[in-house]
């Protein structure tokens, strides 16, 4: 008897668990939410003074777009090309930018944008990349 409600209560507990599984379309969705939410309110780096994250859930794609302060020109292009992979880095390995998404197929382009919203370094993170951006 007691073999047969473990054997029941192990099988309500396999249907749980695979009904709570997330597929990635929503794991996107919920990210972004998140993001915007939690991360990016409380977000500091240098020179960024707003963050914000846009999900394409069709195109398996997480935009994340970070607004300074800097001017438009090439020692500041050059300037943020350095930092802005350290700030990548580090968002990832504190799973700001969680690397399971990436892993699972999303891919994220990420922004660094002068202070009249033109890009001063764009990085765009798939599996393949990552692997360049984490050295």
């Amino acid at each position: 008897m007691l073999k047969k409600i473990s054997q029941i209560a192990f099988a309500i507990m396999m249907v749980l668990t695979l009904v709570s599984c997330k597929n990635t379309k929503q794991k996107l969705q919920e990210y972004v939410v998140t993001y915007n939410k939690s991360i990016a309110p409380s977000f500091r780096a240098e020179n960024v003074t707003l963050t914000t994250a846009r999900g394409y859930i069709n195109d398996n794609k997480i935009e994340l777009r970070f607004e300074t302060g800097l001017d438009q020109n090439e020692g500041n292009k050059l300037a943020s090309s350095i930092s802005f992979v350290r700030l990548i880095r580090s968002m990832i390995e504190k799973d700001q930018i969680p690397r399971q998404l990436i892993e699972e197929g999303v891919q994220f382009d990420v922004y660094f944008l002068a202070n009249d919203n033109t890009v001063l370094d764009k990085e765009v993170l798939t599996g393949e990349s990552l692997k360049y951006i984490l050295k």
